[in-house]
Formats: structure tokens, sequence, C-alpha cells
């Protein structure tokens, strides 16, 4: 599968942002997805996944409350809808998939994700 993320841009703090991954190839429905970011110098980090279906989502602690992932299967599209954002949520987002049936659900560290898009990036001012 090929996923291509977009949505980023500069936001003030407090404002919102709707991240898109777009997958083409493979059926979209076969795949777990998650949400990272990085920073330079700092290690990818775990953001948001949601099931193959839709219907499980697990989120960072970071992020509970203000971050809210969904997926529409028939557009082959997840989404992360990023409110109240904070200046520490400045960087780049990755969308990332893997096989539901050959990883545990969820799966929170990058080496889990076999499939990344190009990233997009997030600034928050303050």
């Amino acid at each position: 599968v090929q996923l291509q993320a977009s949505g980023g841009g500069l936001v003030q703090a407090g404002g919102s942002l709707r991240l898109s991954c777009a997958a083409s190839g493979r059926t979209f429905s076969d795949y777990d997805l998650g949400w990272f970011r990085q920073t330079p110098g700092k290690e990818r980090e775990f953001v948001v996944a949601i099931s193959w279906s839709g219907s499980e989502k697990y989120y960072a602690d970071s992020v509970k409350g203000r971050f809210f992932i969904s997926r529409d299967n028939a557009k082959n599209t997840v989404y992360l809808q990023m409110n109240s954002l904070k200046p520490e949520d400045t960087a780049i987002y990755y969308c990332a998939a893997y096989l539901y049936y050959r990883r545990n659900y969820p799966a929170t560290s990058p080496y889990e994700y076999d499939y990344w898009g190009q990233g997009t990036l997030v600034t928050v001012s303050s």
C-alpha cells in the first residue's frame, strides 16, 4: 500500500487542523493504521492507532481528548482531527500501516509498521 499524508500547516495555539492520509494499492481495510510524529533529534513518537474496521482507537496520553482519528474505508483515507493545538504538537506527522493480521492491535512502536507516508509538517505558534 502507498500512503500520502496532507493537511499540515501553520496554526496558532488553540487552533485546529485536520490531517488526511490517502492510500492506494491493496485493500485499505486490510490495514490497521497509525499516526506518528517526529521533531529533529528525537525518535518518532506514537500519536494514535485505529483498527482496520475503525471500531477501535488508541491514543497517546499526550493527545487524548484533543486529537481524534477516523477512517473511511470507502474513500481509502484516514483522518486526524487535531484540536486545542499546543506548540509542543509541532512536528512532522506521518501516517503508517501494517496488515492487521500480522501484528497485535494496537501497535505503538514505529518498528511495527511496514508502510509509511511521506510526512506533513504541523507548526503551532504560541
